[in-house]
């Protein structure tokens, strides 16, 4: 049955690119009729890709996920995942997450999903592109393979969530769900993103480019408010940024090369974010290095 399910998705028609980016009641009614199509076809597409690299924890940071594992087991030992991470802009932190000599075979695993010709749904708001899709399992069309889901979760849970209350401790209460979604920007097709700030409590944001993989020009612009300045920022392969979903940035334009990269957030209980000026309160290291079980609700921010 599940056979019959992956190629049924691959025979799938997607809605045309127009009727996507303004959200045609069409697009929707594709995504919830093939609902159960789409997550039946991605777990059998994973069954059929044993050659591939398995995603476990060698993709993180040699550092960072000793660091992490030290905390984890004992929270007293968090600054050693604090020295880590550096302030590039007020809320704006900036770590090596990813192992750049392992993200060549990441890569290879999220090509292989893109040429699986299983539908994805892209974020809304950019043109169809081949490296953009859904990662959260609450968005409909999302890459839905059961080995990327548990992966995808050990980033959020393992990594961010805790790192997070380590360096905004205001944000706890308000992380207990999740939402994520891939982007690749080229001078062809989506090449830059206006100024914003993020419907999240947290935001991170992870460069997938392989070493080697040069681009120019898309850097991305955080606004201090002391200043009134924009403070640019680079991504290297496996960098990553980490900031308060407040903060307004901007995307600015690709001039060659490709960028791709994950971007997770973290929010409260139907979409509830901290107030950007809240006051930070002082917490026990116990509590930001422990597990959340709070139930995942269905709201998606896009």
């Amino acid at each position: 049955m599940s056979a019959m399910q992956l190629q049924r998705a691959q025979e799938l028609r997607l809605p045309s690119q127009a009727a996507m980016l303004y959200r045609e009641s069409s697009v929707q009614h594709f995504w919830d009729t093939n609902k159960s199509t789409l997550v039946d076809a991605w777990a059998e597409w994973e069954k059929t890709q044993e050659s591939l690299f398995l995603l476990n924890g060698s993709l993180f940071d040699k550092e960072l996920r000793e660091a992490v594992t030290q905390a984890w087991q004992d929270p007293s030992k968090e600054l050693a995942v604090k020295d880590l991470l550096t302030e590039v802009a007020p809320d704006v932190y900036q770590l090596q997450l990813f192992d750049p000599t392992k993200l060549a075979e990441l890569r290879a695993y999220l090509e292989s999903a893109w040429n699986a010709q299983i539908p994805l749904r892209p974020p809304y708001g950019i043109a169809l592109n081949r490296g953009g899709a859904m990662l959260d399992k609450r968005s409909e069309g999302c890459f839905a393979a059961p080995s990327f889901q548990a992966f995808y979760q050990e980033v959020l849970d393992v990594y961010m969530r805790p790192i997070s209350r380590l360096l905004f401790p205001e944000i706890i209460g308000f992380d207990t769900q999740t939402f994520g979604f891939s982007i690749n920007y080229k001078p062809t097709t989506d090449s830059s993103l206006r100024p914003h700030s993020d419907a999240s409590a947290v935001t991170l944001n992870v460069n997938l480019n392989v070493p080697g993989e040069e681009f120019t020009g898309s850097s991305v612009d955080f606004y201090d408010q002391n200043t009134r300045q924009l403070v640019p920022l680079k991504f290297t392969p496996g960098s990553a940024m980490l900031h308060r979903g407040s903060v307004v940035h901007t995307a600015q334009p690709i001039r060659s090369g490709e960028r791709t990269n994950f971007v997770m957030w973290l929010f409260g209980d139907r979409g509830q974010v901290p107030y950007p000026n809240i006051e930070r309160p002082s917490i026990p290291a116990s509590e930001r290095w422990t597990e959340v079980h709070s139930v995942a609700d269905s709201y998606a921010p896009f």
